[in-house]
C-alpha cells in the first residue's frame, strides 16, 4: 500500500474513463502550450482530464473511494497534486464520462463561451461549425433552449442526421458536400449570420466573414483544422470585421472554472429532464486509446471521445 503523508496534498489515482480533447494536440513536442501545461515528455505518459478514484489522499479534502475529477495522466495509476482536481464528483445518477464531457470541460466550454461572449438573443440566428462534437452539440441545444435559430456543420451524412435528429438542429449540412461554401451559408442564411460558434477555423471563417450580420459574434472556441497544418491557413475577408463592426473573442476554459458551479446548476435539470441530450464516443481499453485520440483530428469520433479503461 502507498503510504501518502497527511498535508502532502498528493493524491494516488486508479484512473477510469480517460477524454480525447483537441487542446492536447498542443502539449506535444515543438508546439506552442496552453497557458500552465507542460508539454508532452516522448516515453512519458501523455497528460489529459479524466475521471479517477481516490486510493489514497494527503489532502484533507478527498478521502479513499471518492471519485473526482481532474487532470491525470494516460496510465492505470496516477500519482497527482491536489491542485490538477477539479471537482469531487457528487451526482452519480447520470454516467461518470459525462464528467469528461457535458459535465467537464467541453460543456464549461460550450456554456461560457456561448452565453458569455456570445451573448445570445432570442431570435437570433446561430451558426456552429463542428456541430456533432463535443462542444458543438452544446451549443446548438443551448442556442434552441435562448429561442434561436440553429444551423450546424458536419463532415458526414451520419453526423447531419444526428445533428438534424438527435439534437434537433433546425438545419445541417455536410460542408464537404458543398462546393461553395458562401452559397450554402446564404442559402441558410439569407438575413446573415448573428453568432458565429467556431470549432474549425480556416476557410470556414472566412465565409462566414461575409455572411455575419452588423455587430455579429463570433466565439473562437478552437480550430481544429489548422491543428496538423504546418503552415496555417490565412484569412483574407477580415475586412469585414470592420464593416460589420463584428466582434471576434478567443475563449480558454480554464479561465472560467469560477462558472462551473453555475453550469451545473444549469446543466443537472436540464439533463434529467430530457432538454438536452449527449452522445458519446466510447472505446474500451488504454491500449485503444491512442487510435482514439488520433481519429479525433480525423473526425472520425462521433460525439464527445472518451476512453474507459478496462480494470481486472
Amino acid at each position: 500500500m502507498w503510504l501518502m503523508a497527511e498535508g502532502s496534498n498528493e493524491i494516488l489515482l486508479k484512473n477510469l474513463i480517460l477524454s480525447c480533447d483537441p487542446f492536447m494536440r498542443f502539449l506535444m513536442p515543438k508546439e506552442e502550450n496552453p497557458e500552465g501545461f507542460p508539454p508532452y515528455a516522448p516515453g512519458s505518459p501523455i497528460t489529459g482530464c479524466g475521471v479517477a478514484e481516490v486510493l489514497e489522499s494527503g489532502h484533507p479534502e478527498y478521502k479513499k473511494g471518492d471519485i473526482v475529477c481532474g487532470m491525470t495522466r494516460w496510465e492505470e495509476y496516477s500519482l497527482v497534486h491536489s491542485a490538477q482536481i477539479f471537482c469531487k464528483i457528487q451526482n452519480t445518477d447520470v454516467p461518470l464520462s459525462y464528467y469528461t464531457g457535458i459535465l467537464g470541460m467541453p460543456g464549461l466550454s460550450a456554456y461560457a463561451s456561448f452565453y458569455e461572449l456570445g451573448s445570445p438573443k432570442k431570435g437570433e440566428r446561430v451558426f456552429v461549425s463542428a456541430a456533432s462534437g463535443a462542444v458543438g452539440q452544446l451549443v446548438g441545444q443551448f442556442a434552441k433552449l435562448m429561442g434561436c435559430y440553429v444551423v450546424g456543420s458536419a463532415e458526414s451524412k451520419e453526423k447531419v442526421k444526428l445533428l438534424k435528429n438527435k439534437f434537433k438542429f433546425y438545419e445541417a449540412f455536410n460542408y464537404k458536400e458543398e462546393q461553395d461554401l458562401d452559397a450554402a451559408l446564404k442559402r441558410y442564411f439569407p438575413e446573415g449570420i448573428g453568432i458565429y460558434f467556431d470549432n474549425v477555423g480556416g476557410k470556414t471563417v472566412d465565409a462566414v466573414l461575409v455572411n455575419m450580420r452588423p455587430h455579429g459574434r463570433i466565439p473562437i472556441c478552437g480550430m481544429i483544422s489548422q491543428y496538423n497544418l504546418d503552415q496555417p491557413e490565412s484569412i483574407k475577408n477580415m475586412i469585414a470585421v470592420v464593416l460589420k463592426r463584428i466582434q471576434i473573442q478567443g475563449f480558454y476554459v480554464f479561465e472560467h472554472y469560477h462558472l462551473y458551479p453555475k453550469f451545473v446548476e444549469f446543466i443537472l435539470p436540464n439533463i434529467k429532464e430530457g432538454k438536452i441530450v449527449y452522445v458519446e464516443d466510447i472505446v474500451q481499453g488504454l491500449e485503444n486509446g491512442p487510435a482514439a485520440l488520433i481519429g479525433l483530428f480525423k473526425g472520425k469520433n462521433v460525439g464527445k471521445q472518451v476512453v474507459v479503461l478496462a480494470h481486472e
